[in-house]
């Protein structure tokens, strides 16, 4: 079962990259088969106006969903992994714009300390874990150990051959402990990682974002295919399944995400009645200090 996963998870990435042709894997889009095949042109990108209202209402059910988990106790966790600059970033931010910040946290650590590095490899990550009405979305997650610490040689081949063992039983276990994980890989095809890398050189404001590890990664682009497939061989399992986020169109691959989310935790609509504003306080006998005594912010604008 895991050659086969592993099989049709490479002639994806192919006919993304463009290094096969023929239909793509079983159970893709029609519109890949299409864009493959050369029948018709990729699909435009998703209207503006459009993505601006699907999103709307999609976050005003996240609250809903927010409000659920909070009341039932839930506890949930999510992992956002892909190639670089595949749209993680985005999406997150999507997810928590309305969302309360006690409620639903990020976490996204980084590079392990020398004690943290001493300790049993998934050690670091269980203090992030959620508790009972707590949403957790990890921007990278454990899986860095089968992707750049594999590929860049951050690790060894035993930690890294444990982590392929022992991935699957953490996995379930968090799983029977009552906790609900969703893995998302975010897959973007190699000329439009390229064009976002190019676009974030070109703005100061994005620049940060690149750093030798992501460029890094754009040199070796099939190691780093070959070390995604191997994951989804070992840790594509019945417990927490890899759900796919076709991510070249970054509004597509946001609302179809989030719609996904909200698919896979049943909720009612918990939001509470409007609310109706008391009266203030009236200012009797009480005297405030002059307004002089306090600084404020220049008025540049």
């Amino acid at each position: 079962m895991g050659k086969k996963k592993k099989a049709d998870s490479a002639r994806t990435d192919a006919a993304k990259t463009g290094d096969a042709a023929g239909a793509p894997a079983a159970g893709a889009p029609a519109t890949a088969v299409a864009t493959v095949a050369g029948e018709t042109p990729p699909q435009k990108r998703l209207d503006k106006k459009l993505y601006e209202k699907e999103l709307a209402h999609l976050q005003i059910e996240l609250v809903k969903l927010q409000e659920w988990v909070r009341h039932k106790g839930l506890k949930v966790v999510v992992l956002f992994e892909g190639r670089d600059a595949a749209g993680k970033g985005g999406v997150i931010k999507r997810i928590t714009e309305s969302l309360n910040p006690r409620i639903a946290r990020v976490v996204a650590l980084g590079t392990p300390t020398e004690r943290e590095k001493t300790q049993w490899y998934f050690q670091r990550y269980v203090p992030h874990l959620p508790a009972a009405g707590e949403i957790v979305l990890f921007d990278r997650s454990w899986y860095n150990r089968a992707g750049v610490e594999h590929v860049m040689g951050f690790c060894t081949p035993a930690e890294y051959d444990e982590f392929m063992r022992s991935a699957p039983e953490f996995e379930r276990m968090l799983v029977r402990s009552g906790t609900i994980l969703i893995k998302y890989w975010f897959s973007v095809s190699d000329e439009e990682q390229e064009k976002r890398f190019r676009d974030r050189i070109k703005d100061p404001t994005k620049r940060w974002k690149l750093s030798p590890m992501d460029l890094k990664s754009r040199e070796m682009w099939v190691e780093y295919s070959r070390a995604k497939d191997e994951m989804f061989a070992h840790t594509d399992i019945k417990q927490a399944p890899w759900y796919v986020v076709e991510a070249d169109d970054k509004r597509r691959a946001r609302l179809n995400c989030i719609t996904h989310l909200l698919e896979q935790i049943p909720y009612k609509d918990l939001t509470p009645k409007p609310i109706k504003l008391p009266p203030r306080q009236k200012d009797e006998a009480y005297v405030r200090p002059p307004i002089s005594d306090q600084t404020f912010v220049p008025a540049v604008f």
